[in-house]
């Protein structure tokens, strides 16, 4: 005498999840380590973060970045200009990132007071990848970003980094104003 039906679909199932193994605990994992350093600038690098303020303006970063599900190790930066350094998750390209932080961080911007001279930020950003073994050294960089630039303009430091890092400048476009 055949099972009923239902006992056969059953029985059927289960066959098939076994040859699939839906059901059981993966036996490898993927690990990886993605750390970048981003900068991006105020359009026209207009000095539109007041450094009172600022510390609100990086909260609200921070929380963008953890939304996302990402490692904020440091932000920082002067009137013009942020630095932030992340680790990003596996599922998460630098581009989505820096577009979402930008994005949502100029809506927030444009509707808070404190903000009242901020127009935008500019279209470019540097997204640099970084090796677990520089996060000290990033940090330290990102958090004397007041000293730094007692010496050196927002240009100079930008095409240093670049420069530093291997990324090719086409001076036609290096900090466009468009």
């Amino acid at each position: 005498m055949r099972p009923p039906r239902a006992n056969r679909r059953a029985k059927g199932t289960q066959q098939k999840q076994k040859k699939l193994n839906i059901h059981q605990k993966p036996k490898t994992m993927s690990f990886t380590s993605s750390y970048y350093h981003v900068i991006f600038r105020t359009h026209r690098s207009e000095q539109t973060i007041p450094i009172e303020h600022e510390r609100e303006l990086y909260a609200y970063i921070y929380g963008i970045a953890r939304n996302l599900r990402c490692k904020t190790l440091r932000i920082g930066g002067m009137p013009d200009h942020v630095h932030l350094f992340v680790s990003l998750p596996p599922t998460l390209s630098i581009a989505s990132f820096v577009q979402r932080v930008k994005t949502d961080s100029c809506k927030w911007l444009k509707a808070t007071p404190n903000f009242p001279r901020f127009q935008g930020w500019a279209r470019e950003y540097a997204g640099i990848s970084k090796s677990s073994s520089e996060k000290d050294t990033i940090v330290n960089y990102i958090m004397r970003q007041k000293e730094h630039h007692k010496r050196f303009s927002f240009a100079e430091e930008y095409r240093a980094l670049l420069e530093e890092n291997g990324i090719a400048i086409d001076e036609r476009y290096f900090l466009r104003n468009d």
